[in-house]
């Protein structure tokens, strides 16, 4: 037995879950494992986060936020037990109904699940703002140049240092001017992997959350593209349009404002993910994420024909190497 092993049986053994039976859990893009406890008597279940602290990972930006999206009221996991300082955690278990799931076995409920998750949005960013740090422009152009620093030096070889050094310039100038203004939570990672179902309770508690724990103050537009621009899952253009409508109206936010910054941060976001699903691959052995560029690529290159990104749409097209199946098998092969 692993001494990470140990350390999860002595937390368990604390807890009325002392019996339960233990099984592992599909993971994410980080090094945390989960696993799923079930009480043999009563059928019931709960959630193991196993987040090693030497890896990088740190468990209490977590708990800070769950306790905090409980507290207005959304459905964050309850925290049933923790060892913080050795990176575990025991959680509520919300089940299986990713809103991913749901809706391949349910493709007719696309509008009334995007609907309730952007009504979530619509609460949270009308709700008290936490203690976070600010995902700023300055940090949003950074990670935004991984595009050239790792998808294409990890096809090219190397990477345009000039190109890169004009779209900083000219994207931290973008940036600063149309997404400006009010701060909200940006959970940063809001879409159907990270959503699930929870049709038997009420209003925005119907949406169970996930994966937060990297939570900025950001622009109100931010999650709302991550939720629409999913590269993991397709959203119907109907249902990303009409979503877009209905925050708008719900929020009270100016149209024109709006709509323009969920472009231009679409481009941010999308160029980010470029990046780290190369960095994925490359450096940590999980080329399985680059199946899922060619789907950010297209939402990049649908956001960049938006008349505020004109001064870099041009520069990117031909900077970054388009996702062919040769450009590809370089990134799996590097």
């Amino acid at each position: 037995m692993t001494d990470r092993a140990i350390l999860a049986e002595a937390l368990i053994a604390q807890t009325s879950w002392a019996n339960a039976t233990r099984a592992p859990l599909a993971g994410d893009a980080s090094n945390r494992r989960y696993e799923r406890l079930t009480d043999p008597e009563t059928g019931s279940t709960a959630v193991l986060m196993d987040a090693p602290p030497d890896k990088g990972e740190d468990v209490r930006p977590f708990v800070r936020i769950a306790d905090y999206l409980s507290s207005i009221g959304l459905s964050a996991p309850e925290i049933l037990a923790e060892d913080v300082d050795h990176g575990f955690l025991l959680l509520e278990d919300f089940g299986d109904d990713l809103f991913a799931r749901v809706l391949e076995r349910e493709p007719q409920k696309e509008h009334e699940l995007y609907e309730a998750a952007t009504d979530v949005l619509v609460h949270m960013h009308a709700s008290p703002l936490p203690a976070l740090d600010s995902y700023d422009p300055s940090l949003m152009t950074e990670l935004s140049a991984l595009a050239f620093t790792k998808y294409a030096e990890g096809i090219l070889g190397s990477h345009d240092t000039d190109a890169r050094a004009q779209f900083e310039n000219r994207f931290a100038d973008i940036l600063h001017q149309e997404t400006s203004g009010k701060r909200v939570i940006a959970l940063r990672d809001y879409h159907a992997e990270n959503l699930i179902w929870l049709p038997d309770r009420e209003g925005v508690r119907r949406v169970g959350l996930l994966d937060f724990q990297c939570a900025m103050l950001c622009h109100p537009a931010y999650d709302l593209v991550s939720l629409l621009q999913d590269v993991r899952r397709t959203v119907s253009t109907g249902v990303e349009m009409q979503m877009i409508q209905h925050y708008i109206a719900s929020a009270g936010v100016y149209d024109h404002d709006f709509r323009t910054a969920y472009n231009v941060l679409g481009v941010q976001r999308n160029l980010r993910i470029l990046g780290v699903f190369a960095r994925l691959a490359m450096d940590y052995g999980k080329p399985h994420y680059i199946d899922l560029i060619p789907a950010t690529w297209a939402h990049l290159m649908r956001d960049l024909e938006h008349p505020a990104l004109v001064s870099i749409a041009d520069l990117l097209r031909e900077a970054l190497p388009e996702p062919t199946p040769e450009n590809l098998a370089r990134l799996r092969g590097a």
